[in-house]
């Protein structure tokens, strides 16, 4: 059995892996590590939250199915930690745990049993799709928008001067907006280009991303409203009144 308690190699892509079983986190930890990623293995929901607090990593791998705490719980608590992306593992198969993990924010669902080449091939998709977009390209590495500034290289975008707290798809939402203000995008649209493999089956995720963004906006300014709703259409950022 590996140890859980092997230390990072800084020169390769590091992923961690928070899982309790301790035959699949060495099935895990052979496939990645075969192909060249370094693994760092914690088997409880805290432990692995403290590891990511403490080291640098390109992505986690999150079971559901923690002994100390409900995987959705710790991936809320993950993501006040760190953007990084996340692929959730679980038994689970049933089509609302994927919606409810999707929805949160995570970047992959994967069930087992499963293949650890597709769960290989999936943390490579994943990796790529962390890099920003080229439909979420902007003129230059820093733009402003109104009250906005976006720095597309540093992946940051501020409101008012404050710098947002924002996941990979809420940047990507307001990036793709910021570039057409007043222009309306429906669900499809926000959908296709921040997502780099959308599902469309799952387009109310936007709405959830939407409400989200909403609420970090206005703990920074609450008297403006600056995305609007057009009903049966889509949304659009304007901060003219």
């Amino acid at each position: 059995m590996v140890s859980p308690s092997r230390k990072f190699d800084i020169d390769k892509s590091k992923i961690i892996l928070i899982e309790d079983e301790p035959a699949i986190a060495d099935t895990v930890i052979y496939a990645l590590e075969s192909e060249g990623f370094v693994v760092e293995w914690r088997n409880t929901a805290q432990a692995g939250l403290d590891c990511i607090e403490t080291h640098s990593a390109q992505l986690a791998i999150l079971d559901i199915g923690l002994p100390d705490m409900n995987g959705f719980d710790a991936f809320r608590k993950l993501r006040s930690l760190s953007p990084i992306p996340v692929i959730f593992l679980t038994a689970r198969n049933e089509e609302i745990d994927r919606v409810i993990g999707l929805e949160m924010g995570a970047d992959d669902y994967v069930v087992k049993p499963f293949s650890p080449r597709e769960l290989t091939a999936r943390v490579r998709a994943v990796l790529r799709r962390s890099q920003l977009p080229a439909s979420l390209s902007v003129d230059t590495d820093k733009n402003v928008s109104g009250p906005f500034s976006i720095d597309a290289q540093a992946w940051t975008l501020t409101y008012h001067g404050v710098n947002l707290d924002l996941t990979r798809h809420e940047f990507g939402i307001l990036a793709v907006m910021l570039k057409h203000p007043g222009q309306v995008f429906s669900r499809e649209q926000l959908l296709t280009q921040v997502w780099e493999a959308p599902d469309h089956r799952l387009d109310r995720t936007v709405d959830t991303h939407i409400k989200n963004i909403r609420s970090k906006l206005r703990k920074i300014d609450t008297q403006s409203n600056p995305i609007k709703t057009k009903r049966g259409v889509g949304y659009s950022i304007s901060w003219r009144k």
